[in-house]
């Protein structure tokens, strides 16, 4: 343990990058996710077909595999953009803002899904009446939509968000600082290897409990929520 408590430090920092690079992964996911289920429940063919291209894609290619041609690809296309319209110079990204990208482009998919079920758990006719009292679209989702909306997506992007942290450790393959790649380089250094990766598992462990636990909680409070409306 004195080893670990001397690289504490240097394992914190990971901590640090492993959190925010979940919440940014998974603000990109939700954000993907509400636009993909809009596309999968519109009148538009085209975007229908999109969205569904864009599922199965995702559903069909390992994630690792999808994290690096979006890191390298992603790049290499930024780059030729802005060498055929002059609008940018060269253009090198990060791999922490690759990672956060990747995984919610990734986890997009899924959020799909998991509001395209919930928006079609809504009862119509809760919609149709919001609409036949004159309520504005923005009234009707805050009111009617949101809460429900919430309520049957919960349970889904709970299991979504805790693989999605999990999935996070991916990005050590790229040379990102994460806690994966600061725990293995701390247990290199201290020839430990297994006390420090030991030491990562129980802190993925405790951040997934502490979701999980936070997650139930929200989940239960819109419950009671539609219980007594």
């Amino acid at each position: 343990m004195e080893a670990v408590l001397q690289f504490s430090p240097f394992l914190l920092a990971g901590l640090r990058v492993t959190i925010a690079l979940s919440i940014l992964s998974v603000m990109v996911a939700v954000a993907l996710g509400l636009l993909g289920a809009w596309a999968k429940l519109s009148g538009s063919r085209r975007a229908r077909r999109i969205a569904e291209l864009y599922t199965t894609l995702v559903r069909g290619v390992p994630d690792l595999v999808l994290m690096l041609l979006l890191y390298f690809g992603g790049q290499m296309a930024l780059n030729r953009i802005g060498a055929a319209t002059g609008l940018w110079g060269y253009v090198e990204l990060d791999a922490f803002t690759a990672g956060f990208l990747a995984i919610g482009f990734i986890f997009g998919s899924y959020m799909t899904e998991t509001f395209r079920g919930a928006l079609l758990a809504i009862p119509r006719g809760q919609i149709e009446a919001g609409i036949a009292v004159g309520m504005g679209r923005l009234t009707l989702f805050r009111r009617i939509i949101w809460p429900q909306l919430v309520r049957y997506a919960l349970p889904s992007f709970t299991n979504i968000w805790l693989s999605l942290m999990k999935t996070t450790a991916l990005v050590s393959v790229m040379g990102l600082e994460d806690l994966v790649y600061n725990g293995y380089a701390a247990g290199k250094t201290a020839h430990q290897p297994f006390t420090f990766m030991f030491v990562v598992l129980v802190t993925y462990l405790i951040l997934t409990s502490i979701s999980d636990m936070g997650l139930r909680w929200l989940d239960r409070r819109y419950s009671s929520h539609l219980h007594q409306a």
